[in-house]
């Protein structure tokens, strides 16, 4: 009876990370990813270091971001943080 009176503090110590903790991460991630998968040209974006651009040409690794109609600047797909509508 002590063997289990002392797991189930450490079950519920687990199930409490895992709901507070690693499932919303993973949600997080899957929706970073679904957003990376569904970049286009022509999709007005932000990346992690904070540049505006309108993606000018993509492919599997890379995009290139047309920054301000004249200025073309090539990030990894990765560095894309979220899509905008913003002009």
């Amino acid at each position: 009876m002590d063997l289990l009176g002392a797991l189930i503090p450490l079950i519920l110590m687990f199930a409490i990370f895992y709901f507070l903790l690693i499932r919303p991460q993973q949600k997080r991630q899957k929706k970073i990813q679904e957003m990376h998968s569904n970049l286009q040209k022509g999709d007005r974006v932000i990346t992690i270091g904070g540049m505006h651009g309108t993606i000018d040409a993509i492919d599997e690794d890379r995009i290139v971001l047309d920054v301000n109609g004249s200025d073309k600047l090539t990030f990894d797909r990765q560095a894309i943080r979220e899509v905008t509508n913003q002009d």
